[in-house]
């Protein structure tokens, strides 16, 4: 557009040249022929690096589609490993609460593997601190070997029938 203001622009210097009553010389016309075929060239030029620059542009709408619709299915696919590894750890966490039975289950937690698995170690830590305890209790409480010795019988609470009874039996009658 600023070719055609330059050429409207010199227009009127032509006319005003021929209003003046010179006579143009030939050097003067070769002159002006020679500036309008450079500006036909500077306009070819000009319209050459649009017309590149519009197939350019093309190109670079098509490879912005194209890296576009690469994203879009890599994050597909991003989203279906998160979902497998997802399944994939709470596999890993039922099976390691099977192995582990005498672990209570809402001991052994985690969301990744290593969160699992340090859940895992610190129950069995916990849980061998607790038998060490136990064994030590168990050895300071003695139960003497043999049958305890026999004592009376406790009449508390018997009915009077049931007392007889009793009576009875422990004089060896029957």
């Amino acid at each position: 557009m600023e070719n055609e203001n330059e050429e409207t622009q010199e227009t009127p210097a032509l006319s005003e040249v021929e209003g003046t009553n010179e006579v143009s010389t030939p050097g003067d016309l070769e002159a002006i022929t020679a500036q309008l075929e450079e500006e036909k060239k500077a306009k070819a030029a000009t319209e050459a690096a649009l017309a590149e620059k519009g197939n350019r542009i093309g190109d670079l709408e098509a490879q912005l589609s194209e890296a576009q619709r690469g994203f879009e299915s890599t994050t597909v696919e991003l989203n279906q490993v998160k979902e497998a590894h997802a399944q994939a750890v709470t596999k890993y966490l039922d099976a390691v609460r099977a192995a582990n039975p005498t672990i209570p289950r809402d001991i052994i937690a985690g969301d990744t593997i290593e969160d699992i698995d340090a859940s895992v170690e610190k129950a069995q830590s916990i849980a061998s601190a607790v038998r060490q305890s136990l064994e030590a209790e168990a050895k300071e409480a003695k139960v003497p070997a043999g049958a305890p010795a026999r004592g009376e019988i406790s009449l508390e609470g018997l009915t009077p029938r049931e007392k007889i009874a009793a009576g009875i039996q422990q004089k060896g009658g029957t």
